[in-house]
C-alpha cells in the first residue's frame, strides 16, 4: 500500500467525541465493610462535570464513608471508587490536587486566623491563596485576624470554608456543610456555590436536610442504610410528590356523596371544603373540576418532604 494511500486512510478514521465527557465522580459497585458490619454496599453514582450533586440521607446512613472511600482515605471491600478518571484508592495523591473537601466534624488549631490558615494551606499546595482567601471571608463576613479559639462554631465553619474553597478546585465536597451558618451566610455560601458550578466546577454536597438539599442542588442520591434508594433529578422528583389540595365547593350538600377521582386522595371533609392530596401535576384535577361548581381551589407545592421520608424509612416503619 503506497504512503498515499495510507495519509487518505488515516483521515477516515473516526476521532473520540469531545462532547462524551469523563465522569468526575463514578462509582462501581463500591462498598465497604467494617468487619460483621456494612458501611455502603453496591453503590453506583455517577456526577458529571458542573453538576451541583445532593447526597441526602439519615445520620449513620453511609454518606460520610462514601466520601472518605472516594477521598482515598478508606479501602473498598469491593468496587471501584473514580475521581477525574483515577481510582480513588490508587492514585489518591493525583486527586487530592484538584478536590477541596470540608469534613463533618470541622476541627482547627486553636491559634488559625484567616490569614494564617491561607498562609498553611497556600504553602502546602504550592500557591499564593490570599488574594482569593480574603475575598471569600469579606464574603462570608468573617473576620481575617480573628483567631479560632475566639470563634463562634459559625465562625470556625466559614473559615473551614474559606480553606476549602481559596484554591478554586475542580470538585468540591461537602459534608453537612451549613452546620452552625446562620440562614444569610447559608445563603451566601449557596450562591458561592452555583457561581463555581456555573464555571466548572462540580459540587459534592452531602447532607441530612431537605430543604439546602432542594433550594441548591441540580441532581439528588438518596441513601439509606448503605443504599442508594432513589437518584434522579429534582424536578423528576417533584413530578412523584404528591400535593396538598383544598376545594371549596359552591354547595356542600351537593358534593355530599360525591366520589374523588382515582389521582386524587381524600384526607377530610368539611362542610363544602375538601382536604386532599394529589398525585402528579394538576391538569388532570382541572380537567375532573371543569365538569363542578367550585368556588375557591388551593394546590400547594409538591410536597417533597413526604416522598423524602418515605425514602428513608426502613422495612420497620421507622426512620
Amino acid at each position: 500500500m503506497s504512503d498515499d494511500i495510507r495519509d487518505n486512510l488515516h483521515v477516515l478514521e473516526p476521532q473520540p467525541d469531545s462532547s462524551i465527557l469523563m465522569p468526575v465522580i463514578e462509582t462501581r459497585q463500591l462498598g465497604k465493610q467494617y468487619g460483621p458490619r456494612v458501611g455502603i454496599e453496591r453503590v453506583d453514582l455517577s456526577v458529571a462535570e458542573g453538576e451541583i450533586f445532593g447526597f441526602l440521607g439519615p445520620n449513620g446512613a453511609g454518606k460520610s464513608t462514601t466520601i472518605r472511600l472516594l477521598l482515598g482515605f478508606l479501602k473498598p471491600t469491593q468496587g471501584d471508587a473514580l475521581v477525574f478518571g483515577h481510582d480513588s484508592w490508587k492514585q489518591s495523591h493525583i486527586l487530592k490536587r484538584e478536590v477541596g473537601y470540608l469534613p463533618g466534624d470541622v476541627r482547627l488549631y486553636p491559634w488559625l486566623t484567616v490569614r494564617r490558615a491561607l498562609s498553611f494551606v497556600g504553602a502546602a499546595r504550592g500557591a499564593d491563596l490570599m488574594d482569593a482567601g480574603l475575598a471569600l471571608a469579606e464574603r462570608l463576613s468573617l473576620e481575617p485576624d480573628l483567631i479560632a479559639r475566639k470563634m463562634s462554631r459559625g465562625m470556625r465553619q466559614k473559615l473551614a470554608i474559606i480553606m476549602v474553597l481559596a484554591h478554586a478546585p475542580r470538585l468540591i465536597i461537602l459534608d453537612e456543610p451549613t452546620s452552625g451558618l446562620d440562614p444569610l451566610v447559608q445563603l451566601s455560601l449557596a450562591q458561592e456555590l452555583r457561581d463555581r458550578a456555573d464555571k466548572g466546577s462540580t459540587v459534592f454536597f452531602s447532607s441530612h436536610t431537605l430543604n439546602e438539599v432542594e433550594q441548591l442542588c441540580d441532581r439528588v442520591a438518596i441513601v439509606r442504610e448503605g443504599r442508594i434508594v432513589a437518584d434522579e433529578t429534582l424536578d423528576d422528583m417533584r413530578k412523584k410528590a404528591r400535593r396538598k389540595v383544598t376545594i371549596r365547593f359552591t354547595d356542600g350538600e351537593a358534593v355530599r356523596g360525591l366520589d374523588p377521582p382515582e389521582f386524587l386522595t381524600l384526607i377530610k371533609r368539611e362542610g363544602d371544603r375538601w382536604h386532599a392530596e394529589l398525585d402528579g401535576e394538576a391538569g388532570r384535577l382541572m380537567q375532573w373540576l371543569a365538569g363542578q361548581s367550585i368556588r375557591d381551589l388551593t394546590i400547594g407545592p409538591p410536597d417533597l418532604e413526604t416522598l423524602f421520608h418515605a425514602h428513608y424509612r426502613t422495612s420497620e416503619g421507622t426512620l
